[in-house]
């Protein structure tokens, strides 16, 4: 095996502090540039409505106008019938009929129950302005539990996620390849439409229509397909891409205010966001007959085919790093023991080892003793830690009890190799989980007497074991 040795440095305080800050903080400043300007006064923003004009002028569009500017996008239908049409196919969030009497506001109490009450407001106006009365019919009334129309969100948020979380969880599950990765997505993907669809209808939450589990499954695929695609390239990164798409920007845009009352800014966000387009697909299947959820349906889709693109460029990455070191691609790239182990936030570090294992705060995922044929310590023993790839983790040297410890290590398979002036080498590989320090022992025998394993190096140690630190 060929491996890249390189010294390993003692990592600077400031460093530390910076890795361990820049996360929060930027999730901080995310939510606070994101959740505050979207959500604090909502109002309408270019928000599309319809005004009959078979009855005689009101001037509608110009007391919208003056009320809001910039708020209403006015077109005009040919009447009553083509006014509440045009709420109903989702082509406008209210259609107003001036009269000589009354003037009829339809209005959508499934697109935000804000939304509708504002609607109401400055359409009121309106009637004034025309020395009417104003009549509001609602055409897509909501359960009797979703009050203000936000409960499609809240499922949304429930069912995406997770899929976000399952991403990162199977990231450490070193023993599935991508395809028992997928299928892992699929199976918990359809459990938990199951689940949440008979649990919000049972609790009165969502009317009674499977469609609402084919919308929630493709969610929560969307989220988990795409954010197992894009971790192998953003490493490190991951968490704050992960976050920052599926909680700082999606919750925003998703509807907890009505999209019609975002800012323009995020108004384009929610068009292509896949919680925002979810609730959409939602809204139109339960609350609408079916209209306007095409396009929803396919943004979701794309969601899904970019992570399966994603996930099939670093299969193909790794096939041509496997084909370059002249090793069995179809065998390698079918199980890989670990895809991206640089995904793992923490810094391989030595700890300094003590008499009886006092290892200070920091927990140690490897530990273990280097003795000599006559089992007595080794002292200043070489312990190298290598990655599935060959390259050095972390190198470190036993104390005068012939004694190591090492934390911050990436879950899966590691190599460990011994090494000490006058001794045969010993590799022993290790299998790292999470909450469990792995205990790894070495017996260095002399040269001349050591069994040889592939260029004067064996494999071997002393009876070891695991043990959970508390």
């Amino acid at each position: 095996m060929r491996h890249r040795i390189k010294l390993s440095q003692e990592v600077h305080p400031a460093r530390t502090l910076a890795e361990a800050l820049w996360f929060p903080t930027t999730l901080f400043l995310g939510l606070l540039f994101c959740l505050a300007p979207a959500l604090h006064a909502p109002q309408p923003h270019n928000a599309k409505v319809v005004v009959a004009h078979s009855a005689p002028d009101s001037g509608s569009e110009a007391v919208l106008r003056r009320q809001h500017p910039g708020g209403f996008d006015v077109t005009t239908v040919a009447g009553r019938q083509e006014a509440r049409r045009a709420v109903l196919d989702r082509n406008a969030v209210a259609g107003y009929v001036p009269g000589r009497t009354h003037g009829v506001l339809y209005v959508a109490k499934a697109n935000g129950v804000s939304l509708e009450q504002a609607l109401i407001k400055d359409f009121s106006t309106v009637a004034a302005h025309d020395r009417v009365k104003l009549q509001v019919e609602d055409v897509a009334p909501t359960v009797a539990k979703d009050q203000m129309g936000t409960t499609l969100v809240y499922f949304g948020v429930a069912w995406s996620i997770p899929g976000y979380i399952l991403a990162t969880t199977l990231l450490r599950a070193v023993t599935f390849n991508r395809r028992r990765k997928l299928l892992t997505v699929m199976g918990l993907s359809a459990l938990l439409s199951l689940v949440g669809f008979l649990a919000g209808v049972r609790l009165g939450y969502l009317p009674d229509d499977p469609s609402t589990m084919v919308v929630a499954f493709l969610l929560t695929t969307a989220v988990a397909t795409f954010s197992s695609g894009v971790a192998p390239f953003t490493k490190q990164l991951f968490p704050a891409v992960g976050m920052g798409l599926f909680i700082v920007l999606s919750v925003p845009s998703s509807g907890v205010a009505p999209v019609a009352m975002l800012p323009t800014f995020f108004q384009y966000l929610h068009d292509v966001m896949p919680l925002g387009n979810a609730v959409d697909a939602l809204r139109g299947f339960l609350y609408f007959n079916g209209a306007g959820v095409l396009g929803p349906i396919l943004v979701l889709c794309a969601w899904i085919t970019a992570g399966l693109a994603l996930l099939g460029l670093d299969a193909w990455r790794h096939h041509r790093q496997f084909a370059q070191q002249g090793l069995n691609t179809e065998e390698n790239i079918e199980e890989p023991p670990v895809e991206d182990p640089s995904v793992e936030t923490p810094t391989p570090t030595a700890l300094p080892v003590h008499r009886h294992h006092h290892f200070g705060e920091s927990v140690p995922m490897l530990f273990g003793t280097v003795r000599n044929a006559q089992q007595r310590p080794v002292r200043h023993a070489a312990v190298t830690v290598i990655d599935t790839r060959g390259r050095q983790l972390v190198r470190t040297m036993t104390n005068a009890d012939g004694e190591y410890a090492v934390t911050g290590l990436p879950e899966g398979y590691i190599s460990v190799v011994i090494s000490s002036s006058g001794q045969t080498p010993v590799v022993d590989q290790k299998l790292l989980q999470s909450g469990v320090a792995a205990q790894a022992d070495f017996v260095l025998r002399g040269r001349l007497g050591g069994t040889p394993f592939g260029g004067g190096m064996y494999r071997g140690s002393a009876p070891s074991d695991e043990m959970p630190y508390q």
